[in-house]
């Protein structure tokens, strides 16, 4: 993993289990801060992970299939997610 500054911007080598672990974390905790949502990191980090999933074969469409390749070991099924799903507000 590397980091390299290039004008106001960072390039980043990154391990993808690592990204992924971090998508995780991240997604696992945006009701709890909302600022995270629609910044460029985690629309850009989701988008790639995304990209590498469907280079894999996995239907990202297919909530299941994109957890189990993301590493999410007990992901709530979707009937059950939604049915929980609560409206953040700002």
């Amino acid at each position: 993993m590397s980091f390299e500054e290039r004008a106001d911007a960072v390039i980043a080598a990154l391990d993808r289990d690592e990204l992924k672990l971090v998508y995780r974390i991240l997604h696992q905790h945006l009701g709890d801060h909302r600022e995270l949502m629609d910044t460029d990191f985690l629309m850009e980090l989701q988008n790639y992970l995304q990209r590498q999933a469907r280079a894999e074969g996995v239907d990202i469409a297919d909530h299941s299939k994109w957890d189990q390749w993301i590493g999410n070991e007990n992901a709530v099924p979707c009937d059950e997610r939604l049915s929980n799903r609560r409206t953040i507000k700002e």
